[in-house]
């Protein structure tokens, strides 16, 4: 190909990235689809003020001129993904009963699919009744009005370990949560998230706290890809997740592996210099850099200009902030 012809084609891609961009920026959920283009941008701007300026600061890491056919292609490839609509299926295969002492409850098992997507890969959590209760008591407390007309199985007296209560609940639950993600305030909800991944989150960052690296990181590697489902809107609520994994990752003595994830989460906070574990992060980034012979100096720039903007102070390592995480 010769210059002239290699020059059309890489302006030819990115005008192409460019009008994907556009369309991504301005993707709407399930229910918003039918509304004019006008209207959902207007709506938008109604329901999160704080986000129209996100969006401006994520509009100036658009793709330029500088970069390559090559970076242009996979940055392409990554927007056409984010334009993806993504939907989330529950399902309430089985149950088990437990008994500790004098304790006797049900365990719902909840399989968690993203449907209409390339990504088929599939999340699974167990929660008793009391999670399911603790959810709707908290989620009438915040959204009465989403919740009025939204039924909960009641507690029996008598039989609620019999076959019969237990499918019945089974597929309660399952049209519960169905219909609770079908409502955009809800699912968008902290208490709703936290339902779906924080006692996963809690039992990760305490062994990470023990030392047992290898089950933290087991079991964080099974969290962070239902919570980036779940987060999508905000990225950057994912950031302590990744920063976990990568301690995990370190402490284990697998540099590339928490030097990839490393990336990943610092890529969320291109645009959140103050965010508390950015500088923990880039610090961590340079010396695993280092450690595995790549470029470190755009790193350290990084660095050095926050520290010329900010009076100098302690900064907690990217470990001292993970095992704070979840403390009770």
């Amino acid at each position: 190909m010769d210059q002239d012809s290699h020059c059309t084609a890489e302006r030819e891609l990115l005008e192409a990235v460019n009008r994907i961009t556009t369309f991504s920026t301005r993707s709407p959920d399930d229910e918003e689809q039918t509304q004019p283009k006008a209207e959902i941008s207007c709506q938008v701007r109604k329901e999160n003020p704080e986000k129209d300026d996100q969006q401006d600061s994520n509009a100036s890491l658009s793709p330029n001129s500088s970069m390559t056919t090559k970076e242009l292609q996979e940055y392409w490839r990554n927007e056409k993904r984010q334009c993806r609509q993504v939907k989330l299926l529950f399902e309430i295969p089985s149950t088990r009963i437990v008994e500790h002492h004098l304790s006797k409850y049900v365990m719902y098992k909840i399989i968690i699919l993203q449907t209409g997507s390339f990504d088929s890969k599939k999340s699974v959590i167990e929660r008793r009744y009391s999670d399911f209760e603790k959810l709707h008591r908290n989620l009438l407390e915040e959204f009465s009005e989403e919740m009025e007309d939204v039924t909960f199985p009641k507690k029996t007296l008598t039989g609620n370990f019999t076959e019969e209560i237990i499918n019945e609940r089974k597929l309660a639950f399952m049209d519960y949560l169905r219909l609770l993600y079908s409502m955009k305030y809800v699912r968008r909800s902290k208490k709703f998230i936290d339902f779906l991944i924080r006692p996963e989150l809690q039992e990760a960052y305490g062994c990470l706290r023990g030392g047992q690296y290898t089950k933290a990181l087991e079991i964080l590697l099974e969290v962070i890809g239902l919570q980036e489902r779940l987060t999508r809107r905000n990225p950057v609520s994912i950031v302590p997740t990744l920063c976990a994994i990568v301690v995990c990752h370190k402490d284990l003595e697998n540099p590339a592996s928490a030097f990839e994830y490393g990336e990943k989460a610092l890529s969320h906070l291109c645009v959140h210099s103050s965010h508390r574990y950015y500088i923990p992060l880039l610090e961590t980034m340079i010396s695993l850099a280092y450690e595995l012979g790549k470029d470190f100096l755009s790193l350290q720039e990084k660095l050095e200009e926050w520290k010329a903007k900010k009076d100098p102070i302690r900064v907690l390592t990217l470990k001292e902030l993970a095992v704070r995480e979840y403390v009770q």
